[in-house]
Order: C-alpha cells, then sequence, then structure tokens
C-alpha cells in the first residue's frame, strides 16, 4: 500500500491533460489590486465538467455571495532552491499556470520539479490513512474477541463481508499458495471501492477524481503488472516463450504472448479510468442542464430542473453499483492474471 501511495504521488505531479479549474487560473493570475466584475456569460459547460474531473492547487468547496471558498494547498517547487507558496501567490513567486494548468516559470516558461500537494495528492493521502485506520479498528476487534465465538459487530461487521471477496478470489483463482497474494488483492479491492465512493460524495473530504485518474488507475495496473510477472513460474515463462505448438507457430506465439502480457496492465488502466471518468461526466452533465435551460423561462426550466434531478439521482445510485463492480472487477482480474502466472506444468 505504501509503495502504491508513492508511486501514485509521483505520477500526479507528471500526469498530462489534467486541467486547473478556472477559478484556480484566475487565482494565479489575476493582479493583486481587485478589478470590475465581469459580465455575465453562458454557461461553459466542458470547463464546469472538466474543472471539476481534473486536478487543483487548491480545493474548491463552494460559492458564498459570489466568491468561491477553496481550501488552499501548498505548491512545492525546486527550482534555484525550494518555493513553497500557495496558488493566490504563485505570480509573486515568479511562476504561472501554463494552458494545461501546471505550475510554469513565468520568464522561461518552463516547467520546474513539482512536488505540490493538489487536491488529488490530498485525496491520496487522506484515502489511504482512512482505510489504514478501517483496518486497524477491525483487527483490533479481532484482537480483543474470539471470533469462533463471538459474530463481529460495529465497523468489524461491515469490513469482514468486503475482505472475504477479494479473500476468496485470491483462494479459487490462484491456488495453494493463494494467502501469498490475498493482502495485495485485498489491499487493492478497499482501496479502489473506498476512493469509488469517496469520488460520489460531492462535498469535501470527497469529490476529487481520483479513480478517474489514468495515472491511479496506471500505478494500480502496474502492482498487478510486476506481481504477475516477478513471481510467476517456470512453466508461465515456458508458455510465453517455448510454447507447446506445432513448429511453424513457434516464432509467432512467444511475440503475441509477450503483446498480451504488456496488454493486461493496459485493459486493467483503461476500465477502471474509464467507468469511473464516464459516470462523473454524467452525473456533471445532468446538473449542467439545469442552468442551460435556465434562460428560457420558468415553466421550461422548472421542468427540465425535475428531470434533471431525477435523472441524477439515478446516476448517482447507479454510479454506486458501478463503484462497486469496477473494484471487483480489477481485483476478480488480477485475480486470474496471479494465478495464471503460478499454474505448474502437470
Amino acid at each position: 500500500m505504501i509503495l502504491t501511495l508513492l508511486i501514485s504521488l509521483f505520477l500526479l505531479q507528471f500526469a498530462g491533460g489534467e486541467s486547473v479549474s478556472a477559478s484556480a487560473k484566475n487565482y494565479a493570475d489575476a493582479p493583486a489590486e481587485a478589478t470590475s466584475p465581469p459580465e455575465a456569460e453562458e454557461i461553459n459547460v466542458p470547463e464546469i465538467i472538466f474543472g471539476h474531473i481534473g486536478d487543483e492547487y487548491e480545493w474548491h468547496l463552494l460559492e458564498w455571495k459570489g466568491k468561491p471558498i477553496a481550501i488552499p494547498l501548498p505548491c512545492i517547487v525546486i527550482e534555484d532552491g525550494v518555493h513553497v507558496f500557495t496558488l493566490h501567490h504563485a505570480t509573486e513567486n515568479g511562476y504561472a499556470l501554463n494552458e494545461d494548468g501546471k505550475l510554469v516559470n513565468a520568464v522561461t516558461g518552463k516547467r520546474p520539479l513539482d512536488l505540490s500537494i493538489t487536491k488529488n495528492v490530498l485525496s491520496v493521502m487522506m484515502s489511504s490513512l482512512l482505510l489504514l485506520a478501517i483496518i486497524l479498528l477491525t483487527a483490533r476487534w479481532y484482537r480483543r474477541h474470539d471470533a469462533q465465538e463471538e459474530a463481529p459487530r460495529g465497523l468489524a461487521a461491515a469490513v469482514e463481508p468486503l475482505l472475504l471477496i477479494p479473500y476468496n478470489m485470491a483462494r479459487e483463482n490462484i491456488g495453494p499458495d493463494y494467502k501469498r497474494y490475498a493482502p495485495y488483492l485485498c489491499m487493492a479491492f478497499l482501496w479502489i471501492l473506498l476512493n469509488n465512493f469517496l469520488g460520489i460524495i460531492p462535498f469535501f473530504p470527497g469529490g476529487a477524481n481520483l479513480t478517474g485518474n489514468i495515472a491511479i488507475t496506471m500505478v494500480l495496473a502496474l502492482c498487478t503488472f510486476f506481481t504477475v510477472n516477478l513471481t510467476g513460474t517456470k512453466h508461465y515463462y515456458k508458455e510465453i516463450f517455448a510454447p507447446d505448438v506445432p513448429g511453424f507457430l513457434k516464432p509467432i506465439m512467444p511475440v503475441i504472448e509477450v503483446f498480451s502480457a504488456f496488454m493486461k496492465p493496459v485493459s486493467l488502466t483503461i476500465r477502471l479510468f474509464a467507468n469511473m471518468l464516464a459516470g462523473h461526466i454524467m452525473i456533471l452533465s445532468m446538473v449542467c442542464i439545469i442552468f442551460i435551460v435556465a434562460k428560457y423561462g420558468p415553466l421550461l426550466s422548472g421542468g427540465m430542473t425535475v428531470v434533471s434531478v431525477l435523472f441524477g439521482v439515478f446516476l448517482d445510485a447507479l454510479e454506486c453499483l458501478v463503484a462497486f463492480i469496477q473494484a471487483y472487477v480489477f481485483t476478480m482480474l488480477s485475480s486470474i492474471y496471479i494465478g495464471l502466472a503460478r499454474a505448474r506444468e502437470e
């Protein structure tokens, strides 16, 4: 878990294509003196959606009397020394945001070594600490009670059936040495499930799009990839590089098998990332409909508001189901891949 956390934090700093919200850009680019408020413009749906699902150098909470209220996060930049500041003071420290919403040197336009605690980084830390606390509290109950004589209660009663899901997957798909891999599968399942549900919650400490971030899902998939290929048996590698096939297929099969081995983490990455990202986009799109039709009068606006709310509630319920299914599928496929790598010659 700790290694996954560290690698995820590193990749989040350099994952391309993650935009910072428009409000964050305004903070970084705005002059110190107050300016007159801009004229009302039509709602920019793509900006709103991608602003919410992207990463940020602050955690936006709400707007109060037209002013955004956000938790400022530390921007940590290494360039001719270590510079620590918040996004509000980026300009006076010589930094600005580029088109991708990343901090760059305001003079040269080059990206420094950016180790900032962004919204996604903070969410990784909080969710990992929360999961650690849940596991330790559950373990404390089992240390103080005899599970053979007493049924679990409270938190332990909720966590036990969740832990049994990946544990049974490991036992069924891996084989005799499944206990060696059960801790990793339990960690992956619970961490993905927890962050899937936290991403659905619209207020702090939820709302971060972690499992809809390809850097996060790629790290999880790479953990499975290295677990599979670093612990594979001789028979597993024999089936890849020297399969028992007709002679004319022997030069072709290793190429296909190696390609297949590298495509497994790709499929794990894309499946989790795409499904969770699509869910967030659909829910945000339904909310935006309310503001798009507001200018067409109270009758149409009121009717579409009711429709949007009903569909939004339905999509939220569907997203809860998808959150569980995606955690289940990722863990199940990981256990199957590990089981294939542990196969022995009969």
